[in-house]
């Protein structure tokens, strides 16, 4: 995004950042926990998952860990699997460090792209907005393993 086409005030900024979303659901440390389930075992719909899912700065997992999402997302559709986010990605390391953008939106798992709104922030990330663009990378349901690449374009002060 070439930030001289948007004609920025002088006082904003436009970050974009490329993190990857490590949700791990099952296994001996699972990052994400169900705290309801769904109303069927057809669907998704009515279940809530609260997560703290690392966020790396490449799609291997041992990649470097910059951060944390942590919040929720619940079943929202009843015909797909639609979800609610609710997440801060909370930066713990390097320029970031102690700042946090507030994610809240709609994502259509299966779909090639999502985009939710980056609502607030926090730190460095002060009176944030903007959007995130979700990529899944990969995805297994079975082990219950996904790896999303967010593409963040966050305008802040």
């Amino acid at each position: 995004m070439n930030k001289k086409l948007i004609d920025l005030p002088d006082h904003e900024t436009l970050t974009h950042l490329r993190l990857y979303w490590h949700d791990s659901t099952r296994g001996q440390n699972p990052s994400t926990v169900r705290i309801q389930q769904p109303v069927s075992n057809s669907s998704l719909f009515g279940s809530i998952s609260m997560m703290d899912d690392a966020l790396t700065t490449d799609v291997m997992k041992n990649s470097t860990v910059v951060g944390q999402a942590q919040g929720i997302y619940a079943g929202a559709a009843q015909g797909e699997i639609g979800l609610l986010m609710v997440m801060n990605f909370a930066f713990k390391t390097g320029k970031y460090n102690g700042s946090t953008i507030t994610i809240l939106g709609r994502n259509v798992v299966m779909e090639k792209a999502r985009e939710m709104s980056v609502v607030g922030g926090s730190g460095m990330f002060g009176f944030a907005r903007g959007y995130v663009e979700a990529r899944t990378k990969f995805l297994d349901l079975k082990s219950g393993v996904a790896i999303v690449e967010y593409n963040c374009y966050v305008l802040h002060y």
